[in-house]
């Protein structure tokens, strides 16, 4: 199939989810409720959210090289630098739980200290932008906030964890020769690629700027009054970037990148949003699972709802993004904004598949530790957030 006929489809799907009429469905239950949930997300988060961080997810993948942040990770790299760029590479790499386990084991294999080996390892999936994004959008800026900021520190202890329980067999590892990257040359000035990538996140946040709660006056209701002005206005200036800015080719290998984001990541979503509206309903309806049920498993602030769901995320397996729609309806049903963040913490970042094959290249014992390190710092973050 091509990729326009796959475009057609993505899109007549869309239209579908938009446009159906609710009103005609002659039952009510879990399959009316995964539908309507299906029709407000097309609806509220798509275009205006989804959409743009698809294309400044393109735009990471292409006009940011994974290279120039894995280099910083041999042997002979400044730790600081190290463990810096591996708390950071997830903004870069937004890639999933699975689809960072190639990259974090070739960089191991090549020479790569298990501290930031392991930093990379947890930060790749965790710091996810477009992940990060959909979070604060729709369970809450502070949500989202607590996501971003305790895996960026996450990802620095797991990875000083591991160096301190493994530091001696690391200092009798023999290390391969010619872990070395070459330096692409820059052929844009950096204030040029930073000024392109603020602009487009800036698109972002002015398009999706809520409504002032209460018909609160202020800067708040001034910026959503010009809202749309705002963000015209940034459109046409990112406009002039990228005809001024980029040759054909890039721009090309920009859009190629935003769509196999969107043709991955759109199905998994619909397929994620419909499983949370069958089991769990939308917030305020009832979906097959009982929120009483949900309540009293990680409801509240308790220790054991944290741990417990800490120890769910690290086995479930999340497709990019759809743990915010399945976690949406959890805390409607019931679930603690404690053990949220402790899910959201835990889950993007392992799976059992990524155990698996992080097993593979560590070992039983080095894959045991960092799992642990990853439920009880997510336990106990979830604890601490539940007590804010």
């Amino acid at each position: 199939m091509k990729e326009w006929q796959r475009f057609l489809i993505l899109l007549a799907l869309f239209l579908v989810c938009y446009f159906f009429p609710l009103s005609i469905i002659p039952f009510g239950g879990p399959i009316f409720e995964a539908i309507a949930l299906v029709q407000w997300y097309a609806r509220e988060h798509v275009l205006l959210c989804l959409v743009p961080a698809f294309f400044i997810a393109g735009a990471i993948s292409v006009f940011l090289s994974q290279a120039s942040v894995i280099k910083y990770f041999g042997p002979e790299a400044n730790k600081f630098l190290s463990y810096g760029v591996a708390s950071v590479s997830g903004t870069i790499l937004a890639v999933c739980s699975c689809t960072v386990l190639p990259l974090f084991a070739g960089i191991y294999k090549r020479g790569a200290g298990i501290g930031p080996a392991t930093a990379f390892l947890y930060s790749g999936p965790a710091i996810n932008v477009l992940a990060i994004i959909l979070t604060a959008r729709i369970l809450g800026w502070q949500l989202g906030l607590a996501r971003a900021v305790g895996a960026i520190v996450f990802s620095v202890l797991i990875g000083l964890g591991m160096h301190v329980l493994f530091r001696k067999e690391e200092a009798s590892r023999p290390q391969p020769a010619g872990f070395v990257l070459l330096d692409g040359e820059e052929e844009k000035p950096l204030w040029k690629v930073a000024l392109y990538f603020i602009t487009m996140v800036m698109i972002l946040v002015f398009a999706n700027w809520g409504a002032p709660r209460g018909g609160a006056a202020g800067l708040w209701a001034l910026i959503f009054g010009f809202k749309w002005w705002i963000t015209g206005f940034l459109l046409l200036a990112l406009a002039y970037m990228v005809i001024r800015w980029f040759r054909s080719d890039e721009l090309s290998e920009w859009s190629l990148s935003s769509w196999g984001f969107a043709k991955q990541i759109l199905p998994l979503l619909l397929l994620g949003v419909l499983a949370a509206g069958v089991l769990l309903g939308r917030p305020g309806h009832e979906g097959l699972i009982p929120p009483g049920i949900i309540a009293d498993l990680v409801g509240g602030n308790s220790l054991f709802a944290n741990f417990f769901a800490s120890i769910v995320g690290a086995f479930m397996y999340f497709a990019t993004l759809t743990e915010v729609p399945i976690l949406e309806g959890l805390i409607g049903a019931g679930m603690g904004k404690g053990p949220a963040l402790a899910l959201l913490l835990a889950g993007p970042a392992l799976s059992l598949p990524n155990m698996l094959v992080i097993r593979s290249v560590l070992g039983t014992k080095k894959t045991v530790a960092f799992v642990t390190l990853v439920v009880l710092m997510a336990t106990i973050a979830g604890l601490i957030y539940g007590m804010i």
